[in-house]
């Protein structure tokens, strides 16, 4: 599956590193992570790095195939 992970902010490049398998894109004053999520257990980890990052995750969907 695929998904879109929208941060606030314009998160660093040792941010950005914490999350290696996710491409990401700065726009309107968001960061906007996407890549592959292997399953439900990879996606609450996703979630749980940005929580201890301190990110404020704005949005976050699944994307067509």
């Amino acid at each position: 599956m695929r998904y879109e992970i929208r941060v606030e902010g314009h998160m660093s490049e040792p941010l950005t590193s914490a999350f290696p398998e996710l491409e990401h894109v700065v726009m309107s004053g968001q960061t906007v992570m996407f890549g592959y999520v292997v399953d439900e257990a990879h996606l609450y980890g996703l979630l749980a790095r940005c929580q201890s990052l301190g990110l404020r995750v704005m949005e976050m969907r699944q994307l067509p195939e």
